[in-house]
């Protein structure tokens, strides 16, 4: 299987509720690689790796996010597939 690696980056009213946790389900029920964190300046960042079709998937539902965040903006970069062999969330940088 081919793998992809799509970078995030979600602002707004996005930390602060529950952001992270829901990408990791997501993410995770999609069977993509990866991880997500969050940002001093207020973003979250994500890296998320598998097939295209479920990185579209992902990144089509972090348009919305969890029920109490308000998403301002998306900027998507390709990524580097970094080996990951799950997804996690990280420590905030």
């Amino acid at each position: 299987m081919s793998r992809s690696a799509l970078h995030l980056t979600i602002r707004g009213r996005v930390q602060g509720v529950g952001y992270r946790w829901w990408t990791v389900g997501r993410a995770q029920a999609l069977g993509l690689a990866g991880w997500v964190r969050n940002r001093r300046d207020g973003a979250v960042e994500i890296v998320a790796i598998g097939p295209a079709d479920a990185l579209e998937t992902l990144a089509t539902a972090c348009a919305q996010g969890p029920a109490a965040a308000a998403v301002a903006t998306i900027d998507r970069a390709p990524a580097e597939d970094d080996g990951s062999i799950s997804f996690e969330q990280r420590p905030t940088v």
